[in-house]
């Protein structure tokens, strides 16, 4: 879902009462927000889960037993006064201790969080808005449109790295590493969860009737049920052991967590930690890593995890190392990475990339246009798709042009599409196809052909740019064309000066 301009203007408004309210950080003004449509979509999500289970015939309990009075329909008509007194005091302690006080990951974090909108007519303003903005159980991360679009005003946007990642990108490298089920996935700098839900949703759309699964004009799954998950037991792993994420930003991990919950997620592993740091030493524990983390920034020498061998303080190499290192033995990854990555001509690039290609099978790089990721950053960008162990035989290659939207900053949606669905295609296909022309959106290039070229991953050192031979006219016709020019204007100048001349 696209803000649409009314609503559009309606969030401005509405920061600008945040602001005049005084809520001027805005990452504290994404937060508050986030609780609120977090009350919503509970109820939203609720009416979902009670249709999903009577249509599969099953018993189900709702979140709201004994607390109907929580519900975002029981006081979303209440006026300023007594609506700031109801959410401050019994709709937001609910939904800190959303599951009955069990000892969850989202009641751990979110014991410290505090409900700090001052006014009345703030929160009515702002419980009016999302109502409008009509927040079904089938739309898809609505939150994070309107954190997307907050981003517009957060000053330090990009000044670590850190930008969202547009949904129908994560879309795309969910479908490249296609997890499933049973796997254990995670995002080691997982921000807002994009990635893990979506890979959430992904997996419910593999096991939902194809009949009953509907997609948008952005590219977006609708009517996931999982109808074709009977076990109870699937649902509880799916449900507990599946999803894993962590970011150094405790507000992040919040916002992260009320995203999983919303989706269906009752106990999501969302925890306040620095993967790059001796705080966390996990190895081996995952089947499937999705990520898009900072592209710049460094970290302290001395919190690097020790064992981390590149030996350099640039985040965007050392988190494809732990990475890595997070996999399992054949364990898959989709990750974002600066183009610097590809050909950087420092050591710890060069260590990365023969890591990439000696100890895992590098299956694939899309490189992205720059334009993706704006208004945030303009950098060139590749996503990388590997499996640990083994070792690399030859790389798929191929070179995104378009994504579906202007590549300016004002990102206008285009087809919507881009190249997305043959990229797609063309992945799963690639074996098949065995594509080796080079001058073609996609094709292989051998291990060793990259090993003899200082590991260099970059599209550009391997495709053939096909050039138009254009053909010049011979020198002497060119002279005589000159010099006709000049005797026109010569002539032209006789005729100025005479006009002059009878003038005076």
């Amino acid at each position: 879902m696209r803000l649409p301009p009314e609503k559009k203007s309606k969030i401005d408004a509405l920061w600008d009462r945040f602001w005049s309210g005084g809520l001027s950080n805005p990452l504290q003004s994404i937060e508050q927000m986030s609780y609120l449509i977090f009350m919503k979509r509970l109820e939203d999500m609720d009416v979902l889960e009670q249709r999903r289970a009577n249509a599969m015939g099953k018993e189900y309990t709702s979140v709201f037993e004994g607390h109907e009075d929580c519900r975002w329909s029981a006081w979303k008509h209440k006026t300023a006064e007594d609506m700031l007194k109801h959410v401050r005091d019994v709709v937001f302690p609910f939904i800190k201790n959303i599951h009955d006080g069990e000892k969850t990951l989202f009641s751990q974090h979110m014991k410290d969080a505090m409900f700090i909108i001052p006014k009345p007519s703030l929160v009515q303003e702002a419980v009016g808005i999302i109502d409008e903005l009509d927040i079904s159980g089938q739309t898809s991360d609505v939150q994070g449109d309107i954190y997307e679009y907050l981003l517009n005003q957060l000053a330090t946007a990009g000044k670590n790295g850190q930008f969202r990642t547009p949904r129908h990108i994560i879309r795309m490298i969910v479908e490249l590493v296609d997890p499933d089920v049973n796997d254990r996935i995670c995002d080691p700098a997982c921000g807002t969860a994009g990635f893990l839900f979506t890979a959430y949703r992904y997996i419910l759309k593999k096991y939902t009737s194809p009949d009953m699964v509907t997609k948008d004009e952005e590219g977006d799954w609708h009517g996931l049920i999982g109808d074709h998950i009977t076990e109870q037991n699937a649902w509880d792993k799916l449900h507990q052991d599946t999803f894993y994420g962590f970011d150094f930003e405790s507000t992040m991990v919040r916002i992260a967590l009320m995203n999983m919950v919303l989706h269906g997620i009752k106990a999501p592993h969302i925890e306040y930690t620095d993967t790059l740091s001796n705080q966390y030493s996990g190895e081996e524990e995952f089947t499937v890593i999705l990520a898009n983390p900072p592209f710049k920034g460094s970290i302290d020498k001395n919190d690097i995890n020790d064992k981390l061998t590149l030996g350099t303080t640039k985040t965007e190499l050392l988190f494809v190392e732990k990475m890595i290192r997070l996999l399992e033995i054949g364990g898959k990854c989709g990750v974002i990475v600066p183009d610097g990555v590809l050909f950087g001509s420092s050591t710890a690039h060069k260590n990365l990339r023969k890591i990439l290609l000696e100890t895992c099978q590098l299956e694939g790089i899309v490189s992205m246009p720059s334009g993706v990721f704006k208004p945030y950053a303009g950098v060139s960008t590749a996503v990388l798709v590997f499996t640990r162990g083994g070792s690399t035989e030859k790389v798929w290659f191929y070179d995104m042009e378009a994504d579906g939207y202007s590549l300016d900053d004002k990102r206008t949606p285009t087809d919507m599409k881009g190249d997305i669905p043959d990229i797609i295609e063309r992945f799963r296909k690639r074996r098949e196809e065995n594509p080796g022309d080079r001058k073609g959106k996609c094709f292989y290039v051998p291990a060793e052909e990259i090993k003899a070229n200082n590991y260099d991953l970059s599209i550009s050192r391997y495709k053939e740019i096909e050039y138009e031979e254009v053909e010049y006219e011979k020198p002497e016709v060119i002279i005589r064309k000159i010099e006709e020019i000049e005797g026109r204007i010569l002539e032209n100048v006789g005729e100025l000066k005479g006009m002059l001349g009878k003038g005076m």
